[in-house]
């Protein structure tokens, strides 16, 4: 509540509604690169089995290769943003979660369809492991479309490599 709008409620009038927050800036690269940083810490030490540790440095080191490339899907993409929100919400959240419950009774008591919550942490976290190749396969994919277009501009202009090229010089 504004000064303004505690004086208006206080003398009778009716206030002016309160503008609304501005919406939160999205997560830059150096935000998301803290958030990998520190669910890597978090699984540091021996504070979770080490087939979790591997399966979350797995999923970090793709969000680190795909960030750079962003770009090449486009603002606001689908899969840009899934990028995003794994690094920021989606991992760490699965992590916390996890290392809330008491460890033996994590890795030891069966909790949906049989299976324990570390059982469950690794399926979520291949998920988002195989979900990050897919994304950075798709990023990688314009730039890799990009050496096929000039190739075959190159084969346009200047004759097949496989028989030497021609250079038609007159």
């Amino acid at each position: 509540m504004t000064l303004r709008s505690w004086w208006d409620r206080a003398t009778g009038r009716t206030p002016a509604p309160d503008p609304l927050p501005a919406a939160p800036a999205p997560p830059t690269e150096a935000d998301i690169t803290v958030a990998l940083d520190r669910v890597e810490a978090l699984v540091a030490g021996g504070a979770v089995p080490g087939l979790v540790q591997s399966r979350v440095r797995r999923v970090s080191r793709t969000v680190r290769e795909t960030m750079p490339r962003l770009r090449n899907l486009g603002l606001g993409s689908a899969q840009a943003y899934s990028v995003m929100a794994t690094a920021t919400d989606y991992l760490p959240a699965a992590i916390g979660n996890y290392t809330r419950l008491p460890r033996d009774w994590a890795d030891s008591r069966p909790i949906e369809n049989g299976k324990t919550s570390l059982m469950l942490l690794v399926d979520q976290l291949d998920l988002l492991g195989s979900t990050m190749d897919d994304i950075l396969d798709a990023v990688v994919r314009v730039d890799a479309d990009a050496v096929i277009a000039h190739g075959r501009f190159l084969q346009a202009k200047f004759g097949s490599a496989s028989t030497g090229g021609e250079l038609n010089l007159t």
